[in-house]
């Protein structure tokens, strides 16, 4: 997707320690018109894949979800990293280490959510290593729903998180694939 990629090297920020802020348009201030367009584009990646639930994880990949699932006509469903008062009842629940932060938490969906009948679409902000992915994955089989695909709007292909999934099977579109990138430079190189 030109235009993502056009934003990611004018708004974007390379940190050491491979990382990519994107907080401008992306996951803290959020460029609504532009994230229109990022739900317009895993739609028509996905439609033929009879998905009737966007499946996410908190608080970076909400926005993305919500305008994939308007595109799609479907809920949203969130895994929370934290279990509070108001999820009630039974969750499907698995653990996952986050690379930018260092550290391992739990993501839950509540059982009501995600069941046996549904086709679910994962989409996120980053695909790295893969663990929220691999998490988000799980709680989709062990809720007994089938996965139609995953959906990452950067991929960092240089941690290899993507090419895991692919090699398992698993349908993985990535609407910016980054070769690699160089915090002393600035210089990020795409996959083409």
């Amino acid at each position: 997707m030109e235009l993502l990629k056009q934003k990611i090297l004018s708004e974007g920020e390379i940190y050491e320690g491979n990382i990519l802020k994107v907080d401008y348009f992306l996951n803290h201030r959020i460029d609504v018109p532009f994230l229109s367009e990022i739900g317009k584009e895993f739609h028509r990646l996905f439609k033929d894949s009879e998905v009737n639930k966007i499946l996410t994880i908190e608080a970076s990949g909400i926005a993305i979800g919500t305008m994939v699932a308007q595109e799609f006509g479907c809920p949203l469903v969130f895994a929370k990293k934290n279990k509070t008062k108001n999820i009630a009842g039974d969750v499907y629940v698995t653990p996952v280490e986050s690379f930018t932060h260092g550290t391992t938490y739990s993501v839950m969906v509540s059982k009501r959510f995600l069941g046996a009948g549904d086709r679910v679409l994962i989409v996120d902000d980053f695909l790295a290593i893969g663990n929220a992915m691999n998490g988000l994955i799980k709680l989709v089989e062990d809720s007994g729903a089938k996965l139609a695909g995953c959906g990452a709007v950067i991929e960092k292909s240089f941690q290899h998180g993507g090419d895991r999934l692919r090699e398992k099977g698993i349908r993985v579109e990535s609407l910016a694939m980054i070769e690699s990138m160089n915090h002393e430079t600035g210089e990020i190189v795409f996959r083409s």
